[in-house]
Parts: structure tokens; C-alpha cells; sequence
């Protein structure tokens, strides 16, 4: 005689051994840190944070010295030259340092890392919800400076280590290079982050600028329980249903 369990118990069976790896994979979500080129790999407390990344020193990706590199000019995070059209001024540099320490401290950024193609690092952020006040004052505290290039993350003339502005390249006024916030937030690295008309009181979008406690952890919350599944989890939802059915109804 056959013994094998009825078919909705065993489907029940099923789902339960779906949902408890895509549950902790959830969860993982919301506290990591990227694989990349200065990120811990496991994120935790940093007592000793540099400055403006001292907001993320009770759970960090970074170290105390990445913090203090990152507001260096030319560090050696990455040889990354900020004065590449004259010097930058220092209201403007300070969402530049800003933008580095929320990169490579934040432990909350889980629903946006994808793997990346790159020597340098194996993940990259895509899409990231700004706060509309995080992009609106970093572009007017720039806008006033000069850069040859609308996306750093690649063009550049790297021959003598650092970046400079490529041949034909001309050093323009900001507001040229960039006509307005959402230009310049969606477009210097590459679509990392996006541009919202979220506030920082919605819980919606993430901040770069905040004290206390970090408030981007609800945010990342919010996006790996209500926002809509990605097609990738779905397709790879949909395949695994389909193999394990595929097993128990043959």
C-alpha cells in the first residue's frame, strides 16, 4: 500500500521549506554589508568613527579608518581626486564625504545591492530612495562648483593614479553639468541612488544626514516587506516551486 502523504499536506510541506529560506534571506537583508572593496563583512559597533560618519558608529560596515579616510582629499579609498576642476569648496565636499560614509557604513541597504562587474568591488548599490531634502541641499550646496564629467564612476583619465578630466572634456559650472537635483543624484554614480519627493518624515526613503538612532533600517524594512517583489525573486520563486513539484508529483 502507498503511504505517502496526501497531496496538499506534502504541498504544504513545500511551501514551508520555500518560505523559510527566502524569510532569512529577508532578514539578512536588513543588516549586511556590501562585498566590496573597504566594507566589513559583517556589520557592528565602531566606537571610534571619524566625524561625519561617527552617525553609524552603534552598527557599521566600516572601520574607524575608512571613516577617517573618507574625508580626505585623494584617499586612499579609491584615488578619487574631488578638485579635478579647481578646488571644491567645502560645503559642497561635505555631502561628498557624506555620500562616502553612508557607502561604507551603512548596514541597511540590503534591498539595493546587486552583484557588480567590477575588479574593485563584487556588489554596487542600484536605485537607493533618496530623501528629497538629502539631494535637494547636496545639489544647491554644488551647484556653485565646476566638474568636467555628469558620471564619476567611469571616463576618467586615471594615468597618473588619480582621476583627472579627459582629453576634450571642459570643466563647466554644475548647474550646466547637472540642470537639476534629480540629474545629478541619478546620474554621478550611476543610478545608485534615486531621486524621491519622499521627505525624511514619510519612513519611505533613506538619509544620509541624521543623528541618533539610524532611521534607514525601517526604511529598509518597509522595502523588503511591502515593495513589490523584484522579477528576479519571482522568477527564481517560480523556478524552485517548479522543481520541487515537479519532484513530489512524479
Amino acid at each position: 500500500m502507498d503511504h505517502q502523504s496526501p497531496l496538499p499536506t506534502r504541498l504544504l510541506a513545500v511551501a514551508l521549506l520555500i518560505a523559510l529560506p527566502l524569510g532569512a534571506l529577508s532578514l539578512d537583508k536588513l543588516n549586511m554589508c556590501m562585498n566590496g572593496k573597504h566594507q566589513k563583512t559583517e556589520p557592528g559597533p565602531e566606537g571610534e568613527l571619524y566625524k561625519q560618519c561617527v552617525p553609524w558608529r552603534e552598527n557599521a560596515c566600516c572601520t574607524a579608518n575608512t571613516s577617517a579616510e573618507a574625508h580626505e582629499d585623494n584617499s586612499y579609498l579609491y584615488n578619487f581626486n574631488w578638485n579635478h576642476c579647481g578646488v571644491m569648496s567645502p560645503k559642497c565636499k561635505s555631502h561628498f564625504v557624506q555620500d562616502t560614509c553612508f557607502y561604507e557604513c551603512s548596514p541597511h541597504l540590503g534591498p539595493w545591492i546587486q552583484l557588480a562587474d567590477s575588479s574593485w568591488r563584487k556588489e554596487r548599490i542600484i536605485d537607493v530612495p533618496l530623501c528629497l531634502e538629502d539631494c535637494e541641499s547636496w545639489y544647491n550646496d554644488c551647484k556653485y562648483d565646476f566638474t568636467c564629467k555628469d558620471n564619476w564612476h567611469k571616463g576618467w583619465d586615471w594615468s597618473s593614479g588619480t582621476n583627472h578630466c579627459p582629453t576634450g572634456a571642459e570643466c563647466r559650472l554644475w548647474s550646466d553639468v547637472f540642470p537639476d537635483a534629480k540629474s545629478m543624484c541619478e546620474n554621478i554614480w550611476t543610478n545608485s541612488y534615486k531621486y524621491t519627493t519622499l521627505t525624511k518624515d514619510s519612513g519611505r526613503c533613506m538619509q544620509m544626514w541624521f543623528t541618533g538612532s539610524n532611521p534607514n533600517k525601517k526604511v529598509a524594512e518597509y522595502y523588503l516587506n511591502q515593495a513589490p517583489k523584484t522579477a528576479a525573486t519571482a522568477t527564481s520563486l517560480t523556478l524552485t516551486l517548479t522543481i520541487v513539484l515537479s519532484v513530489f508529483l512524479h
